[in-house]
């Protein structure tokens, strides 16, 4: 059975194409249009791998390199949040409240203060 049969098939045991599921069914039938151009695309197991990475960081909007220190990455939102304060351009979890010479990501469990870099 290829990718695209063992997808539906989870997919219809998970109930998620019914008219009672996230969006009346229409999650399955997007994450099945996926699956068929992933499929056609014919990837060895090590081009799927890198490809589903890639995809996964995009598709989360996420960046592939590093954030930076470059002004034109961050957006002062300062005038909205009443104090100085800077989001990045690249990855909206990313802030500063030094114009982007130093930064944390909102996700860190470890909540960062001033001066963290990730």
């Amino acid at each position: 059975m290829g990718i695209v049969a063992k997808a539906e098939a989870e997919l219809l045991r998970a109930g998620l194409f019914d008219k009672d599921s996230d969006y009346g069914g229409a999650t399955a039938h997007a994450v099945m249009e996926l699956l068929k151009v992933f499929a056609d695309q014919g990837h060895s197991g090590s081009s799927a791998y890198i490809t589903l990475g890639i995809f996964d960081k995009l598709a989360k909007q996420q960046t592939l390199t590093p954030i930076t220190d470059d002004p034109s990455e961050w957006n002062d939102v300062s005038e909205m949040s009443g104090y100085p304060f800077w989001q990045n351009n690249r990855d909206s979890r990313f802030f500063s409240r030094d114009g982007g010479k130093n930064w944390y990501n909102v996700e860190d469990s470890n909540d960062k203060l001033d001066g963290a870099r990730e």
